[in-house]
């Protein structure tokens, strides 16, 4: 069986005519009769009863003409749905960022996109750095923007802007006022930290050693999961925290919130685009992956 005879038996069901259906078809009589032909053949029954008056369906005939047509009306959509995935029209583009990509780097981009593209329909999928990551691995999601560089293979990670994570204190906490403080200030200081996974607390710890100061030494006061409880609870005097500069940015010009340095410390990191190794990307994928380049290459 293959679509040409189901075509043909269709026109020959709808007609009624095999010389009809040879005109609809653009075939000869005989080549009409044959293709209808090797479908009884194939199926083993009847489906056509030839007349004087025409042609007319079995029981086999009506239940083949059923599915035939569903058949090929899906294959004829076929070329219109590629050309629309093709034209970015009417095409789903799913997206993974971690916490800080997803709330502050994305949603700048997504404007000037749809403002472009406005057939495309964006899901952001959300989660820390490693969760985020296997969205990628699993193809959950077309590509991904994540905090932190990981050692998997078939994965290609592109660097993007850097971002300063620093420690951000309460208004009318005892450091707001101070220029710095003392990296051994730190210890014993209730802080809130993100959770295991999260790009940025994998950053932290691992400047915290490089400086000479433990991460065991810090003193936990809460774990949350996403860089947005952590401002809250920042906000509402339930600590201080390591954050991303980037996130607090509005909060500090209002003076809600107050950046501290650390003496001996700097915490800087890339963002990174993350993609599978040697796979083509969507058409809509790249036109995104080109508004990230604009906004936040190197």
């Amino acid at each position: 069986m293959n679509l040409k005879q189901l075509e043909v038996f269709i026109a020959v069901a709808e007609s009624g005519s095999f010389s009809r259906a040879a005109e609809i078809t653009f075939l000869t009589q005989s080549t009409v009769s044959q293709h209808v032909s090797s479908l009884e053949k194939e199926f083993e029954l009847k489906l056509l009863d030839r007349t004087g008056k025409g042609a007319f369906l079995t029981e086999a005939g009506t239940l083949l003409l059923d599915h035939a047509q569903r058949v090929v009306a899906e294959a004829r959509e076929v070329p219109r749905a590629l050309s629309r995935f093709r034209g970015l029209e009417d095409v789903t583009l799913k997206i993974g960022g971690s916490n800080i990509p997803a709330c502050y780097m994305i949603p700048q981009c997504i404007f000037a996109f749809r403002r472009q593209h406005p057939g495309v329909i964006i899901t952001l999928c959300q989660g820390d750095s490693r969760e985020t990551l296997e969205r990628v691995k699993r193809e959950e999601v077309a590509f991904a923007l994540v905090g932190t560089r990981f050692a998997d293979k078939g994965l290609v990670h592109t660097p993007l802007v850097l971002d300063k994570i620093s420690l951000v204190v309460p208004a009318g906490h005892p450091w707001s006022k101070k220029q710095h403080i003392r990296l051994a200030d730190l210890a014993g200081e209730p802080i809130i930290v993100r959770e295991p996974g999260s790009g940025t607390d994998r950053t932290l710890r691992e400047a915290l050693a490089k400086a000479g100061f433990a991460p065991d030494e810090l003193t936990p006061s809460m774990c949350l999961g996403s860089n947005e409880a952590v401002k809250q609870a920042i906000l509402n005097g339930a600590g201080i925290s390591f954050v991303s500069e980037m996130s607090v940015q509005k909060e500090c010009e209002r003076g809600e919130l107050s950046m501290v340095e650390v003496q001996g410390l700097e915490i800087l990191r890339h963002f990174y685009l993350i993609a599978r190794q040697g796979r083509d990307l969507a058409p809509a994928a790249k036109a995104f992956i080109d508004c990230i380049h604009q906004r936040f290459r190197l």
